[in-house]
């Protein structure tokens, strides 16, 4: 289960953070990993730095996830957790090395191989986009934990460049309902921006 709330940030509450270091903020991409917390940096295909998630053991179980992007296309974008925490741009599939694109790296959804889209554990709410080039989402999810993303080959945060229609195509529409691309990743088309959960 997933829960969304609308972010909400007081002046006071921003003017106060504007006061802190800012050391979680430099340039690189190391994981600001504290106490169960840790930021990671969201980039695009260029390499440019456009934007930060912020990971936060929630209370009772499951993760807290932030995200504040900008430079993004307008409009609802899909935003999912993949299985390998490599974000390299031109890279070959894991699974199909013939296969070529922008962070292709970082392979299918986490949790692919145990059930369809839109029941992955990678499966996430949709990003909004403004039309500045905007979005920030906050919510809780008690489909992984930060550990589960810091396994072995770490994992990856993914914005597509289209919506995620979740596999949402009735038999009415299509003969069968949705086809294996659907089922795979909703569609969403093509992989534009990235961030790495390291490996501990």
């Amino acid at each position: 289960m997933t829960r969304t709330r609308p972010l909400l940030r007081p002046l006071a509450a921003l003017a106060t953070a504007a006061l802190l270091p800012l050391a979680a903020c430099s340039d690189d991409d190391s994981d600001g990993d504290t106490d169960g917390d840790l930021e990671i940096t969201l980039r695009d295909a260029a390499g440019d730095r456009i934007g930060t998630i912020d990971l936060d053991d929630a209370d009772g179980g499951g993760t807290e996830v932030s995200i504040d992007a900008r430079d993004l296309p307008e409009g609802h974008l899909a935003f999912h957790v993949h299985g390998i925490g490599a974000c390299e741009p031109d890279s070959a599939d894991p699974e199909d090395p013939s296969s070529t694109g922008d962070f292709l790296s970082a392979g299918g959804h986490l949790g692919s191989d145990a059930s369809d889209h839109g029941d992955h554990t990678g499966d996430l709410p949709s990003l909004h986009v403004g039309s500045d080039g905007r979005a920030i989402l906050e919510f809780t999810t008690d489909r992984f934990t930060i550990d589960d993303l810091r396994d072995s080959d770490g994992s990856a945060f993914m914005v597509h460049a289209g919506p995620d229609n979740f596999a949402n195509i009735p038999d009415r529409y299509a003969d069968g309902g949705p086809d294996e691309e659907t089922r795979g990743s909703g569609d969403a088309g093509d992989r534009i921006a990235c961030a790495v959960v390291e490996p501990r």
